[in-house]
Formats: structure tokens, C-alpha cells, sequence
């Protein structure tokens, strides 16, 4: 018979295996909205996908379930797709993991709206993120000190440091392109 403490552990080993970020694979958001919060590379979710199922086609992949356009405030234009995740974990596939992701199809900048024509490739990057956020892919950069982009910084609790985890880290090369 198995313990609670052994089922529990046993749960938590993929969540416990791809929750940590290299910092090589982070970035410390500069300004805007997200100041101070955490972007990461989004091909280290790739590899980090990659490393736990196998290649992207036979040990994981997604389907896009949904893409589209909405109104935003003013004047700006959002793009939005949902994805479901699945992996394969010996020779059976997951159910579906859903995440949606979003970006700006029209933005409102100092110069002017700017029209994106990677918005749907940055929708989907970010659904991505939030498929691979629910098995445990970067778990220490949006649990950090139980801090979300949605709370604003005057109301954060004060909380201790979440304890580095002892695992190998994923490396990855590095990237221009970044995500939050």
C-alpha cells in the first residue's frame, strides 16, 4: 500500500523536475506594465518539454483550438488563441491541458498604432506558456514569493524566499526573443 506522503511525491516529480528556470533562460522585465516581473525564453519551455516527453510530434505537441480578434480599449486590437497541450508519459498520451495566450494585433504606442504581423505567433507562444505552466514548466518564476503579474507591488504580503530546488538545471543558448 502506498503512503500519502509516497502518492504525493510520486505526483509531484514532473511538476518537480521542470519548475526551475535557468537564469540564462530569464530576463528581469524593465519597464511597463510587467516591470520587475520575470520574461523567459521561450525556447527553454521548448527544451524543457523536449528533455521530459521527447521531440515535439512524438513525445509532446498542441493543437490550436482557437485563434481570434477583439476589440480592446482604445483603439487597440487583441489576438488571442487557445491550445491544448498534450504529452506522452511511457505509451500513453495526456488529456488535453488547455491555455489560452494573448497579444496585440494593433497597438496604441507614442508614434502611433502599430500593427503586428507576428501577433498570432505571440498569442500562441504565450498559450504555450500557460499549457506548460499547469504540469510545472518555470513553477519557481510564477510562484515567487507568491507574487502574480495581476497583484499590484504595494500589496504584496511579506513572504519568506522559497528554498532553491536541488535539481540539474536545463541550459539553453541564448535568444533574442523572450516572453512574459
Amino acid at each position: 500500500m502506498t503512503s500519502k506522503n509516497e502518492k504525493s511525491t510520486e505526483n509531484l516529480a514532473m511538476y518537480e523536475r521542470l519548475r526551475v528556470v535557468p537564469k540564462e533562460a530569464q530576463r528581469t522585465i524593465q519597464a511597463g506594465r510587467l516591470k520587475g516581473f520575470t520574461d523567459i525564453n521561450a525556447m527553454w519551455r521548448i527544451k524543457a518539454l523536449t528533455n521530459e516527453f521527447g521531440p515535439c510530434g512524438s513525445g509532446w505537441y498542441v493543437n490550436i483550438e482557437k485563434q481570434w480578434i477583439e476589440q480592446g480599449a482604445n483603439g487597440e486590437i487583441c489576438a488571442f488563441c487557445n491550445l491544448a497541450l498534450y504529452y506522452k508519459v511511457g505509451d500513453e498520451w495526456s488529456k488535453p491541458v488547455y491555455g489560452t495566450g494573448g497579444s496585440a494585433f494593433v497597438a496604441k504606442e507614442r508614434n502611433g498604432p502599430y500593427t503586428s504581423d507576428e501577433c498570432f505567433k505571440m498569442a500562441y507562444t504565450d498559450a504555450l506558456s500557460v499549457c506548460a505552466k499547469m504540469i510545472g514548466v518555470a513553477a519557481d518564476i510564477y510562484f515567487e514569493k507568491d507574487r502574480t503579474k495581476y497583484d499590484s507591488t504595494e500589496e504584496q504580503p511579506a513572504t519568506k524566499e522559497q528554498p532553491a530546488a536541488k535539481k540539474e538545471e536545463l541550459t539553453i543558448t541564448k535568444s533574442d526573443h523572450v516572453e512574459a
